[in-house]
């Protein structure tokens, strides 16, 4: 049967035929022609960029494709950490629109206000369901982009990632249509289409919850009038033996996204990196711009923590959802991967778990974009998964992803 997505990853170096055949076996399995694709790539690629995306805009008779490289791959159940290859999707949206913009630094530094993106797209944020942004680290100023892109549009998901390059070396790519382009791309979905968002940072709060109290910059000095490497020396300390083991290069920092919580739980922080703690003067430096008033509660990453929370994030958003899902796109951390969970394949194969047989494709990334609450963030060690559905009332469903004549 037909289907609104099909994805495949492919392993070894490039090869013009392979391209060619995959893209062709790609589109032949939509229900229509193809809307956009997505296609990230293995750095050794990047010689052949051009002439890949070329491939795969004839053969797959794709308007629109955008991707990045990356040094890992992510498909449908399958995670290829090391190695060459390729991941690619296309995309059928018959009520729905594709639409893609390149942008660099220069436009960055040029943004006068809120305006200037929507202005720049021509995209208005009631129109546009989610982001899909790949970006060239070493070019552009992400968290800058990104927090002009949030005021521009609030309350519209961003999803995708960093894109990286070869170990030790500051280069990567980025691709929009059929060339490589200076700085970032993002693409708007418009049209029928939902798009769900699952993001798993992998920590669970330990301590309690409290409000800074004081605080210069991304420097905690005091959480509930308390120096704030105090709390954190109280906090290790009543953790078991076996978390204290856990929680050597492990500890984190979550800041709460929203101040009207009656009850802080896992999935209600922003988790940030602790970069620097000072016993003489009680200071921890964390990897974020606190500000006084705002709850942070510390926050403990492991293996089981992170399992059980992707696993019951997925298992949430399959039960929540009105209609079944028919393509993916996942995002996750090389800090996840068999560095943290020992095996291969984790993210990816719990996602072929909840919804089996749907297209996914990704990649490995140091830094994943993703929405925690109503605003969207640059993330680390976090799985980003953005779930597309048809929109109710919709066509009819078999399994996931086919659509019923």
């Amino acid at each position: 049967m037909a289907s609104f997505a099909a994805s495949q990853l492919v392993t070894g170096p490039f090869d013009e035929a392979l391209i060619r055949d995959t893209a062709v076996h790609l589109r032949q399995q939509l229900v229509g022609p193809p809307t956009f694709g997505l296609v990230f790539v293995t750095p050794d690629y990047a010689e052949n960029a051009q002439e890949l995306l070329e491939l795969v805009r004839v053969y797959g008779h794709v308007p629109t494709l955008i991707g990045c490289s990356g040094t890992g791959l992510i498909g449908r159940s399958l995670e290829q950490e090391e190695g060459s290859g390729f991941s690619l999707m296309l995309v059928s949206l018959p009520g729905g629109k594709a639409t893609a913009f390149p942008f660099n630094q220069d436009m960055v530094e040029a943004c006068p206000g809120a305006d200037y993106w929507r202005q720049k797209t021509g995209v208005q944020s009631s129109d546009v369901k989610a982001w899909f942004s790949f970006l060239n680290p070493f070019v552009l100023s992400g968290e800058s982009w990104l927090k002009q892109w949030s005021q521009s549009y609030p309350k519209v998901p961003m999803f995708g990632c960093h894109a990286g390059g070869f170990t030790g070396e500051p280069e990567a790519w980025v691709f929009c249509d059929g060339r490589v382009v200076s700085g970032g791309v993002a693409l708007a979905l418009e049209g029928d289409i939902a798009v769900h968002s699952v993001v798993s940072q992998g920590c669970k709060p330990i301590g309690e919850p409290l409000t800074v109290t004081q605080a210069d910059r991304n420097v905690l000095f005091k959480l509930g009038s308390r120096p704030a490497y105090e709390v954190l020396c109280e906090v290790y300390k009543e953790l078991t033996d076996i978390e204290r083991e856990q929680a050597r290069g492990h500890l984190f920092a979550g800041l709460a996204v929203s101040e009207y919580l009656e009850e802080y739980k896992r999935g209600d922080f922003l988790v940030r990196n602790i970069i620097g703690a000072d016993r003489k003067s009680g200071a921890v430096a964390i990897n974020a711009m606190p500000r006084v008033g705002q709850t942070l509660q510390y926050q403990l990453r492991d293996s089981r923590v992170a399992a059980d929370e992707l696993k019951r994030l997925l298992r949430d958003m399959q039960s929540s959802m009105a209609t079944a899902p028919f393509a993916a796109l996942l995002c996750t951390c090389h800090g996840r991967g068999r560095a943290l969970f020992g095996g291969p394949h984790h993210d990816a194969g719990q996602v072929n778990e909840f919804f089996p047989g749907l297209p996914v494709t990704g990649l490995f990334a140091n830094v994943q974009l993703g929405p925690v609450g109503e605003r969207s963030f640059a993330h680390g060690y976090t799985a980003s998964l953005a779930l597309l559905a048809p929109t109710p009332p919709a066509l009819s469903f078999g399994k996931v992803g086919e659509v019923i004549a």
